[in-house]
């Protein structure tokens, strides 16, 4: 059985912790360039996000079992799988009925969620320097979303954002309690347990993919998914994890970037407004503090 330590292991070093979960952030802002595909318009919308969840978590599950060294048994992991699994199904059925840039906006509120599990259910301490990126942020996404939800988006697509945001600080917290597990472990499992959970309803619903989509999916579970995660467990293992959802702001702000550039969906002027607000207290936390504390 894994140890559960209260401070993260001092393995890795903060800078090598914080670009691990920055590349985990840079690979996760991938997810609208798979799901918004035209390659899969003829999987009815209401069940996409379902099956592009299943999928996903299948060939990630697949890619990591070669790599597990130490299964390890935890409490901690039912809740974590749990919370894994809601947040993979929520998230993708937000992001199919709703815009990309909607589901991620909804979603980017769990630095705030990560902070109260963090500081007020496992007694992590508070650095007041890491609430700068967090305050940016929330001023970011609340702009966004006072903008995008009165557009007239679907209501599911709105209460899975929601629910993915939720899950999701679940999910980072608990990775945080189990940084001393075997990582691909923790990751392979997480997967599993959702490929498994959705099995049934997939095969009820009897839409399976061609090679064309097959080969997507893949990529989808592989470098969208299994290898970011990998990054965030690593990252865990040097920073809190409060400022890893800090950090993870980058998605957020840089998935609306990555679907317009390949044109399938263009952001609106708040989005941009609300990006440039959390890319100032990723600044000012990560380079200007930084700064002013090695010339102290």
């Amino acid at each position: 059985m894994c140890d559960v330590p209260s401070p993260a292991p001092r393995t890795y070093s903060k800078l090598a912790g914080r670009l691990c979960v920055l590349a985990a952030a840079l690979m996760w802002s991938s997810s609208g360039l798979f799901a918004k595909q035209a390659l899969f318009e003829n999987w009815p919308k209401e069940i996409r996000g379902t099956l592009f969840a299943f999928w996903r978590a299948v060939f990630a599950a697949l890619v990591l079992l070669p790599w597990i060294r130490r299964p390890q048994w935890n409490g901690y992991l039912v809740p974590m799988t749990a919370c894994f699994t809601l947040m993979n199904v929520t998230y993708l059925t937000a992001m199919t009925q709703t815009t990309a840039a909607n589901a991620i906006w909804l979603q980017a509120v769990y630095p705030w969620w990560v902070f109260l599990f963090s500081v007020f259910v496992f007694r992590q301490p508070l650095v007041c320097r890491d609430l700068i990126p967090l305050v940016f942020g929330m001023l970011g996404v609340g702009l966004i979303l006072s903008f995008e939800l009165g557009q007239g988006q679907a209501p599911m697509g709105v209460a899975c954002g929601v629910a993915a945001g939720l899950s999701y600080a679940g999910v980072v917290v608990l990775m945080w309690r189990l940084n001393a597990c075997d990582p691909a472990w923790l990751v392979a499992l997480n997967h599993a347990v959702a490929a498994g959970v959705l099995l049934p309803w997939v095969v009820h619903l009897g839409y399976w993919p061609s090679a064309r989509q097959l080969a997507v999916l893949v990529c989808f579970g592989v470098f969208q998914m299994a290898i970011p995660y990998l990054f965030m467990l690593r990252g865990l293992r040097a920073i809190s994890s409060q400022e890893a959802a800090a950090i993870g702001l980058a998605e957020p702000m840089l998935l609306p970037l990555w679907v317009f550039l390949v044109g399938l969906e263009s952001p609106a002027w708040w989005t941009v407004a609300g990006a440039s607000l959390i890319l100032i207290g990723l600044v000012l936390r990560y380079v200007v503090f930084e700064l002013l504390l090695r010339r102290a």
